[in-house]
């Protein structure tokens, strides 16, 4: 019987934070909004956005009725898409549902990395829980970025989804 490899790597270990940290439908979500018009095609994605990811339902903004209707015949092929993508069946139904839906997704993420967030510090609790996560990776400049990467994202207010944010 082997023990755990000394060498492991990177992907493999922010998996397993990310998994003891219950992170991995966060940046599933994540990494869908990103490839979107990739998985789905550029007409598609132009009228809908995946908003979240709840007990394995994703939840996909479309533009109007029409759209709706039309993609309510899509969703097995979509589903297969979305699946495929991740490389494992995370999702086990899509629900559509009319919202505000953004023109063209790259200006919008573009403009949304050029805006610098407001540093916040994370408590002393959040630090020792991330470096507890981290201590198993030998190279301590690689652990220590890690640790600065992970303690400022989960310091981060959590957004309520797009859909709660619109105004009235």
């Amino acid at each position: 019987m082997r023990g755990q490899s000394r060498l492991d790597s990177f992907g493999s270990i922010l998996a397993g934070v990310a998994h003891r940290l219950g992170l991995e439908s966060k940046l599933f979500e994540a990494r869908l909004r990103r490839q979107w018009p990739d998985i789905v095609g550029k007409p598609i994605a132009a009228h809908t956005r995946p908003d979240q990811i709840r007990f394995k339902k994703l939840y996909v903004l479309v533009h109007n009725s029409v759209w709706l209707q039309q993609l309510t015949f899509l969703k097995p092929v979509l589903l297969e898409k979305v699946n495929a993508m991740a490389g494992e069946p995370l999702v086990t139904e899509i629900v559509l549902r009319i919202g505000e839906v953004t023109a063209d997704h790259s200006s919008t993420a573009e403009a949304t990395a050029d805006v610098e967030p407001p540093a916040i510090q994370p408590s002393p609790q959040l630090l020792r829980e991330v470096t507890l996560h981290a201590q198993g990776i030998q190279d301590q400049a690689l652990r220590e970025h890690l640790v600065t990467l992970m303690a400022q994202a989960l310091s981060q207010p959590e957004m309520p989804p797009r859909s709660a944010r619109r105004s009235p």
